[in-house]
């Protein structure tokens, strides 16, 4: 009698866990954790010249809006002016005084002080301008670029009559024709008409772009099946293709904050932009240029440092964002 084997017992394996169902779904990623894993934040960690362009710019925009702290003196405090420190050099020049770092001008005021405040009128007049300019060019060209027609045709004519004068021709005569208007208006008003002086002189950039952009929008599936299901022309224009068409609008606003502020430096050079009695770097750079052949040349070079730095870290900026967000580029 022949005797079988035993069968073979497989081994016994663990029953294999599955984790709860809660644990393995991620949390969303919320909008600074999107930012700072996309393509516009690694790009900036990636270029130097844009790093170096922000710190400069962050610099200048904090000693210009927290002037009130940082500043040393107060230039317009005219009780704590002393003219007998008219003209001083640098605080490392022969002469100098190491109360005033960068000198003082023709009416004693600390230059470092003034610079700062002066900083942060042009700063003001600048962003303000481009805002304005930004929100009138885009709802035009966004109009334009959806409707389409006559109402196309009479925008851009006047795009086109605006870009055949000089911008700071055109900025020139409207805040001429303000300060005739407004002969004894307060410091305030005065802002008010500079600032819409330089706007009307860049709202075309804006509205040119949007419209080009709106065209190859208002043709895409998306506007088309709007459309259909009944959502009204106004709401299309606003709430889908708006979003759309944004993206070169905040390069070119960047690029235009530099050219506004350049813009108020050279009216105020030309003695029609801000009130004297609020000096911004402009009005200390005219200040400085009567002094510049006598030997003072701190009260004008000084000025124009800061406002060359401002310029050039605002335009480094702005190419960096047309890059980064240049899909082609990336």
């Amino acid at each position: 009698m022949s005797s079988s084997a035993p069968p073979s017992v497989p081994p016994s394996v663990p029953p294999v866990q599955t984790p709860p169902v809660a644990a393995t779904v991620k949390k969303a990623p919320n909008a600074f954790q999107r930012f700072f894993d996309g393509d516009v934040w690694y790009s900036f960690t990636h270029s130097p010249t844009a790093m170096v362009a922000a710190v400069v710019a962050l610099i200048c925009v904090v000693c210009a809006v927290f002037a009130n702290w940082i500043a040393p003196h107060d230039p317009f405090d005219l009780a704590a002016l002393e003219l007998m420190d008219s003209r001083l050099p640098p605080a490392w020049s022969d002469g100098g005084s190491t109360k005033y770092l960068l000198g003082t001008d023709d009416q004693g005021r600390d230059l470092l002080s003034a610079i700062m405040y002066g900083a942060r009128i042009s700063l003001l007049v600048g962003v303000a301008s481009v805002l304005l300019s930004m929100l009138i060019g885009v709802a035009l060209g966004l109009l334009a670029g959806f409707v389409g027609g006559k109402v196309d045709a009479f925008i851009m004519r006047v795009c086109d009559v605006m870009l055949s004068f000089p911008s700071i021709l055109i900025a020139l005569l409207i805040d001429g024709i303000g300060r005739v208007v407004f002969k004894d208006a307060h410091a305030s008003l005065a802002f008010a008409v500079l600032i819409l002086a330089i706007s009307l002189t860049g709202w075309v950039q804006y509205a040119r772009t949007v419209r080009g952009s709106t065209l190859v929008e208002r043709h895409k599936e998306y506007v088309q099946a709007a459309r259909v299901i009944g959502v009204k022309p106004w709401a299309i224009m606003w709430r889908h293709v708006l979003p759309n068409v944004t993206g070169p609008v905040l390069v070119l606003a960047t690029l235009q904050v530099a050219s506004a502020i350049l813009t108020e430096a050279t009216l105020s050079f030309l003695g029609v932009g801000v009130p004297p009695t609020s000096p911004s770097l402009g009005t200390l750079i005219r200040i400085g240029n009567d002094f510049l052949f006598s030997g003072e040349w701190w009260i004008t070079i000084w000025p124009s440092v800061v406002l060359v730095m401002i310029a050039l870290s605002v335009n480094l900026l702005g190419d960096w964002l047309r890059d980064a967000l240049n899909p082609r580029l990336r």
